[in-house]
């Protein structure tokens, strides 16, 4: 039964607390009548004027941070796509009425943001109430012990506001730090001949830290004193977050990059880095696969430890998932038990694709979903040259709201 159709915009009027939409550009694009009343402004007074211009920091007051304050927390808010409860904040009125005349006002705002349907921040949602009467109250000697509880109050919350701004810059200088450090460790790739590949690395939409996501490819026809035509590819995931976890990140990239470059497969790769894994704290649970592609007998070989299986598409569309070979991750297996190795032939022209789970992986979704929306979307773009369909891949896969978890990528025209 199809419920009754809803007026938002008789919705947004009726709310009880104080509601302004602005532009990306902080120009009011419209209040409702809750708003009106507690500014003391009129529509024509507000819609299409810049937030600052109507209402400025009183001239009066130098330690007025009104401004400040609130613009900071509306640019957080463009930035991360999430919402911003701000602590209390003391931001003076000028009397429309009579110009030169200012009200002490208190407010305490909260800042959220109106998504597009592609994820991006479209509109801010600006809620404020006003605790004026509670922070100035006035009367008898109880009304003074209450005055000096809430002026105590107010205090705290302009200590904890500040305390969260110190906090916010920290995490923003520390994600700053990892991503550099994440690119330096994860170049572009060397060129393999005439065959071309492509990498994307996608940290976490809103997140303040980065991931521990790699990926790796090693073209071992350099090695000298060989003929093998094989590149070895690899891509892997640290559990946890920021600079620990893009440290522990590359070790273990560098570590599978030079035992690839030695070891006779790519089970054998991986067990030497599941060795290695065990002496190198945060390592605990990282996954990792790894696909050895010989170009001259047109054969993939491969070996996973805990990770997605590889996707690898034919020429007529057809997708098949490298599932043969999948063991648990790095450092869970017992000793001196191989890992399991498994090997499939490629025709020219096919693509092979590793990724980490980010790209695949929903909350309170089963895994296959996100499988088979890659092999469709691997299908469907087969014939666009790697790059291009590296990005086609991140369309079609990453949802609106954006990643809820870092993603590496390999795209390779076989």
């Amino acid at each position: 039964m199809n419920g009754p159709v809803i007026d938002y915009q008789a919705v947004f009027q009726a709310l009880p607390g104080p509601a302004a939409l602005l532009t990306r550009d902080l120009v009011y694009a419209d209040v409702n009548d809750a708003f009106l009343a507690v500014s003391g402004r009129t529509r024509e007074q507000l819609i299409g004027r810049y937030l600052f211009d109507v209402f400025p920091d009183n001239p009066n007051d130098p330690s007025a941070n009104g401004v400040r304050n609130l613009h900071a927390s509306l640019e957080r808010v463009m930035a991360t796509g999430e919402r911003d409860t701000m602590a209390l904040q003391r931001y003076d009125v000028q009397d429309p009425e009579r110009p030169g005349v200012w009200h002490e006002r208190h407010w305490s705002p909260v800042n959220a943001p109106v998504l597009a349907p592609d994820g991006t921040v479209a509109l801010l949602l600006h809620r404020v109430e006003e605790v004026t009467d509670l922070i100035t109250a006035r009367g008898s000697h109880d009304g003074d012990r209450t005055r000096a509880l809430e002026a105590e109050l107010y205090t705290r919350a302009q200590e904890l506001q500040e305390i969260n701004e110190r906090l916010r810059d920290a995490h923003a200088r520390e994600r700053e730090v990892a991503l550099h450090l994440q690119e330096a460790m994860l170049p572009a790739p060397r060129p393999l001949g005439h065959h071309r590949a492509a990498v994307r690395y996608r940290p976490a939409a809103g997140a303040l830290n980065v991931c521990g996501d790699w990926y790796d490819l090693a073209d071992l026809a350099d090695l000298p004193g060989t003929a093998r035509t094989t590149v070895a590819l690899a891509v892997g995931d640290v559990v946890g977050h920021g600079l620990r976890a893009a440290g522990v990140m590359g070790q273990l990239r560098s570590a599978l990059s030079a035992a690839s470059r030695v070891a006779g497969g790519p089970a054998t790769a991986l067990d030497v880095l599941g060795l290695y894994a065990r002496f190198v704290d945060g390592a605990e649970s990282a996954t990792a696969v790894s696909v050895f592609v010989d170009w001259t007998g047109h054969t993939l070989t491969y070996s996973s430890a805990g990770h997605p299986p590889p996707a690898l598409c034919d020429p007529d569309g057809t997708v098949a998932f490298l599932d043969r070979a999948t063991d648990p991750p790095l450092g869970a297996r017992p000793e001196h038990v191989p890992r399991p190795q498994a090997r499939t032939g490629f025709t020219e022209g096919s693509v092979l694709v590793l990724y980490t789970d980010g790209l695949v992986e929903r909350r309170r979704e089963d895994i296959d979903t996100g499988l088979d929306r890659l092999a469709r979307s691997l299908s469907r773009h087969r014939r666009a040259d790697p790059e291009t369909l590296a990005d086609a891949l991140l369309t079609d896969l990453v949802p609106p709201a954006g990643l809820t978890d870092d993603t590496a990528l390999i795209v390779l025209r076989l």
